[in-house]
C-alpha cells in the first residue's frame, strides 16, 4: 500500500521510504545555488535540522521556515536547512525579502532531480514538490526525530524538534 498525505483532505501519494528514528540519514545530492551541488553527507559532524516544505512561497511553508530560523539563532552546534522544490533563485528571493540570514538557515534545492524526496521519502510526484516533514539526524548521521506531517497544509510539532535538537546537541 502506497504511504501517503493530504492536502486540504485530499490524499497525495508519496514517494520513497519512509524514515524511523535510528536509521542512517540517506545521501543525495541537493543544490545549494544553481551551480553549486551538495551530498548530504557533507553535512556529517554536527547536529543537523532538515526542515522540508512543500514551497516558500505558502504562508505554512514561510511560518515553519521563519520559526526554525529563530530557533537556528538560539542554538550553537546546529545547523537547519530548509529543503524544498522551489528553485535555489526563489528560496534566496524568500530569504531576502523575510531577513533570513543564509548561514543561520540553509536553504537546499531538491528541484533538479528530487534526489532528496526520493531518498528521505518525501516527494509528492503528482505535483513534484516535498510533502511537509522534519528531521533531526544526529553528528553521525543517525536520524534522532523524525515527523512526516500528515496533513501538508498543517505545521509541524516544533517543540519536538527542538526537544531532540537539545538532546542531540548537549
Amino acid at each position: 500500500m502506497p504511504r501517503t498525505c493530504t492536502l486540504k483532505g485530499n490524499p497525495l501519494e508519496l514517494s520513497g521510504p519512509e524514515l524511523k528514528v535510528g536509521d542512517n540519514a540517506p545521501d543525495c545530492t541537493v543544490k545549494k545555488s544553481l551551480v553549486d551541488d551538495l551530498k548530504i553527507s557533507e553535512t556529517s559532524g554536527k547536529t543537523r535540522v532538515f526542515s522540508v516544505v512543500p514551497s516558500l512561497d505558502t504562508p505554512v511553508c514561510a511560518i515553519q521556515t521563519k520559526r526554525f530560523f529563530d530557533e537556528a539563532s538560539k542554538l550553537d552546534n546546529v545547523t537547519f536547512y530548509t529543503v524544498s522544490a522551489d528553485l535555489p533563485t526563489a528560496q534566496a528571493r524568500f530569504c531576502n525579502a523575510e531577513k533570513i540570514d543564509p548561514e543561520k538557515m540553509i536553504n537546499l534545492s531538491d528541484h533538479r532531480d528530487t534526489a532528496f524526496g526520493n531518498a528521505w521519502g518525501t516527494l509528492i510526484p503528482g505535483l513534484r514538490v516535498e510533502s511537509r516533514a522534519v528531521f533531526v539526524v544526529d553528528k553521525n548521521d543517525i536520524i534522532r526525530h523524525a515527523q512526516y506531517v500528515a496533513e501538508v497544509a498543517e505545521e509541524p510539532d516544533y517543540e519536538a524538534v527542538i526537544k531532540a535538537v537539545r538532546e542531540c546537541a548537549g
